[in-house]
């Protein structure tokens, strides 16, 4: 709560932290960008048949700070949720220093998972090559099942000092304790995604947007879901507020 006010709740307050820190959403999506850009950029390179295996490996190699730059990234998204203020670029940055070590393999795992997932669905789309139903069904549940947990442990990493197996034991046993409220956030955190891949080639177009915005945009709308279980879990926002009235 800010001043003694109640906090807004549901799209009203989604378009208040929008609109009223929008400047911030930029800087965040671009000091995230500049994280994950060389992983991203072998990586097209190698679905391009440029040096096609080494790039790959070497895309997993550049996503070392990848998981850092998440954890860093939530945290400032989740400062904005608690009306905390604070700056981008120091947050972002402190939090960045702290993790980075501990989030590098989550990040790095993650991004090879999203990597698969855009090798096997792009070709589709475009009308390459066929898919078989099964194979569809599999990828989309996992595709589901990991936005639906993933963004807890970046979340923990962020803010719960705690070992990388118990974290994702609890990112699990949270998200499915907290199902619908998990869902609702992997399915709007992805929508723009999905809408992204899905209207390719076309949608290549708004790739400055994506650059600038696209980012933030998709956080900031499963965080909406997702913070209140973490929040409640760990009494993340309570425990703020009686360190910083101490």
């Amino acid at each position: 709560m800010k001043n003694g006010q109640i906090r807004k709740k549901g799209a009203v307050r989604f378009f208040e932290i929008f609109f009223g820190c929008f400047r911030d959403l930029i800087k965040l999506n671009l000091l995230f960008c500049c994280c994950a850009i060389p992983s991203a950029a072998a990586v097209i390179a190698g679905f391009f048949g440029f040096f096609t295996g080494y790039m790959y490996i070497l895309a997993l190699f550049a996503a070392f700070p990848i998981g850092g730059a998440l954890s860093a990234y939530l945290f400032c998204l989740t400062k904005m949720l608690r009306d905390d203020p604070g700056y981008v670029r120091h947050d972002f940055k402190r939090k960045f220093l702290e993790n980075y070590k501990q989030a590098a393999a989550s990040g790095i795992l993650s991004a090879a998972f999203v990597y698969v997932q855009i090798f096997m669905w792009v070709p589709l789309i475009l009308g390459e090559e066929g898919m078989e139903f099964f194979l569809m069904v599999m990828g989309f549940i996992f595709l589901l099942l990991f936005g639906m947990v993933v963004p807890y442990v970046f979340l923990q990493i962020a803010y719960i000092d705690l070992k990388i197996p118990q974290i994702i034991k609890n990112s699990v046993i949270i998200s499915f304790a907290n199902a619908p409220r998990s869902l609702m956030g992997a399915v709007l955190g992805g929508a723009v995604w999905v809408a992204f891949i899905f209207f390719l080639p076309q949608s290549l177009l708004t790739l400055p947007l994506i650059l600038i915005i696209g980012f933030s945009l998709s956080w900031l709308l499963c965080l909406m879901w997702i913070w209140p279980p973490i929040d409640k879990q760990f009494k993340i926002d309570a425990t703020l507020n009686e360190r910083m009235s101490s």
